[in-house]
């Protein structure tokens, strides 16, 4: 898969997370739904489908308790 297989939703995500810090501000799912006016389901498959589609521009970790993202888009 690549980056032209993205929905537009996916895109948009993943433009947002290059664009935002969320490696020292916490992810947070219910503020990515929020932002984007969509059920936190979605963003959650949205993820997932990122981590396979664009596997080698984002990166989701865990650390301090927290989900942490980086994105280069």
């Amino acid at each position: 898969m690549a980056l032209i297989d993205l929905t537009d939703f996916e895109a948009r995500l993943l433009k947002w997370i290059s664009a935002s810090d969320f490696v020292e501000v916490a992810w947070s799912t219910k503020r990515a739904a929020e932002a984007f006016n969509v059920k936190e389901k979605e963003v959650y498959e949205a993820l997932a489908s990122l981590t396979v589609k664009a596997k080698d521009y984002i990166q989701i970790f865990y650390d301090g308790g927290s989900i942490r993202i980086v994105a280069d888009y």
